[in-house]
């Protein structure tokens, strides 16, 4: 029998901090709410607005002991960089999930969503040609690869950990 989506995404930690990679439309906030909501804060550009907010409000939480998933695009690894460096300097672990997403899947999901939670193609596609996959060698302790399938099912296709 397999492992059920909690299990495949518990934690190697008490308190760890989780970097979500992904093009708009991959999934994220589903799988934040799904699996991360009751047991992580939740940083997000999209709710703090500035950069400034989204460090404070990380180390706040991570000082305080609470695990934390960054909920953004995060398709650099200078984007990345500064959310392990804070990990670093608490000596809390730092996992990513990276959502393995196709350009046509994003913009297709993109297109299916309402108002203000619809973004430009222009801007997926943008953030398709810049996206810089993660790797161990960033500081992570572990990443896992995702798939959002079409009916919802999350399905993971790699689990790395660091040695």
């Amino acid at each position: 029998m397999g492992k059920t989506e909690i299990e495949l995404f518990q934690p190697l930690a008490s308190q760890e901090l989780v970097i979500f990679v992904g093009l708009p439309g991959s999934g994220k906030s589903t799988l934040y709410r799904r699996l991360f909501a009751a047991t992580h804060a939740h940083i997000s550009l999209d709710v703090l607005r500035k950069r400034s907010r989204e460090r404070r409000a990380l180390e706040e939480h991570l000082a305080a002991g609470r695990s934390v998933v960054v909920d953004n695009t995060n398709v650099l690894r200078a984007e990345r960089a500064v959310y392990l460096e804070i990990a670093q300097r608490y000596h809390v672990p730092a996992r990513c999930i990276f959502f393995a997403t196709s350009l046509k899947d994003a913009l297709r999901r993109n297109a299916a969503r309402q108002g203000r939670a619809r973004i430009p193609d222009v801007a997926v596609i943008a953030k398709y040609k810049a996206l810089e996959p993660p790797a161990l060698e960033e500081g992570f302790t572990r990443i896992q690869v995702v798939r959002l399938q079409d009916n919802g099912t999350i399905v993971l296709e790699r689990d790395t950990i660091s040695r």
